[in-house]
């Protein structure tokens, strides 16, 4: 009998062995399984796909943020406002406005869920440790509306060209010259200038995202010799 119960213990002990042995080299789930299956955050940044095709002339801002709109409802996020980013200066005794005053709060993705920046100070880099590290708006993450890479500084027709009308910090100039082709209703050949950044951050004289030179004017052809095709950013505020 005692055999036999020896017997029964020793084969209830190695079953269990067994099955300790099976739980340890079981598979784990994934740690980002759960993040994987969730769906990437929804688009509230983009790049024009196409300007408004009358130079710098978009209409003044109203005009802009109508493009955007009419873009981003294509593209089925309409149930969003978007607003471009535009500075304007002081004219007919309105005060100027700060494109980084236009563009809400963040974060910021674009149509393919990457993350532009996650506020204000990390787009534009206010403090040390913001501006040592940069945003992440690049060639890669600067996406149109339909989650389509832009033509930067090395491709032909080059539009890396962005129409800002900002200083580095997303703020408008406030010297006497021209900086926004009269905000934006403007497409004079060869009079007036309009403030671009490089979505790609390539070309010169500096690589900045927002404020890298001026045009050459404000007429269409103008935009294109600069480098540009007269798009612009465009930002959803809700």
């Amino acid at each position: 009998m005692r055999k036999r119960r020896s017997v029964l213990g020793a084969a209830t002990l190695g079953a269990l062995g067994l099955s300790l042995l099976f739980a340890q080299n079981a598979p784990n789930p994934a740690p980002n399984a759960d993040k994987a299956k969730q769906p990437p955050p929804p688009m509230n940044f983009f790049l024009t796909s196409v300007g408004v095709g009358k130079g710098a002339d978009l209409g003044g801002l109203a005009g802009a943020d109508a493009h955007c709109q009419r873009l981003a409802a294509a593209a089925g996020a309409g149930n969003k406002t978007w607003h471009a980013y535009l500075s304007t200066e002081p004219a007919d005794g309105k005060p100027a406005v700060n494109a980084r005053d236009r563009i809400g709060q963040g974060p910021w993705f674009n149509a393919k869920g990457g993350r532009i920046a996650k506020d204000l100070p990390d787009l534009h880099g206010d403090t040390l440790d913001a501006a040592r590290i940069g945003n992440s708006l690049t060639r890669d993450t600067a996406r149109d509306e339909k989650g389509e890479l832009v033509n930067g500084f090395f491709d032909n027709p080059q539009r890396h060209d962005i129409l800002t009308g900002s200083q580095l910090d997303g703020r408008a100039f406030t010297d006497a010259a021209d900086h926004t082709c009269s905000n934006w209703t403007s497409s004079a050949a060869g009079a007036g200038s309009a403030q671009i950044g490089h979505f790609d951050r390539t070309g010169g004289p500096n690589t900045s995202w927002n404020s890298a030179h001026g045009s050459r004017g404000c007429s269409q052809e103008n935009l294109v010799q600069t480098g540009g095709a007269g798009l612009f950013y465009c930002f959803a505020i809700n």
